[in-house]
């Protein structure tokens, strides 16, 4: 299956604009083949302004995130795989989206139980099921990001 994160990037990117709002990207600056201005780099990752702005060229591709920029006046090439992108989101108020770190992003949550799992609900021993009550579901958490 084709990755979901560059089509999250974009559109969250363009949802921001229609907000009249400023499109951040946080980028992992150790991330392989990442072309940054290092100098900006702060705790192995920089804050990139990814509005209309503030780039040329700007290519959001399935690949890559390309795009020409000023950094103390001085033009660059920017360029970083779209799986070092850790987060999108609007500058004026924190609203985006956070991508995982471990890859993850693009695999849906099992939900049939391992079959080698005795108490799993539906399993068979002895052709009856067991009647033991499923685990309770983890609730998911949000952190706020500033």
């Amino acid at each position: 299956m084709v990755s979901s994160r560059p089509y999250l990037i974009r559109a969250m990117h363009e949802w921001i604009l229609d907000s009249d709002l400023t499109p951040y990207i946080l980028v992992d600056a150790n991330y392989k083949d990442v072309v940054i201005p290092l100098e900006y780099v702060e705790d192995g990752k920089i804050l990139l302004n990814v509005s209309p702005g503030a780039t040329q060229n700007l290519n959001l591709g399935n690949e890559f995130v390309i795009f020409s920029a000023r950094f103390s006046g001085k033009a660059m090439e920017v360029s970083f795989p779209v799986d070092a992108a850790l987060a999108v989101y609007a500058k004026e108020n924190g609203r985006g989206m956070m991508f995982n770190t471990d890859g993850s992003d693009d695999e849906p949550p099992s939900s049939d139980p391992a079959p080698s799992d005795p108490s799993a609900p539906g399993s068979t021993t002895s052709g009856t099921t067991q009647g033991s009550t499923p685990a309770p579901n983890k609730k998911p958490s949000l952190k706020i990001v500033k």
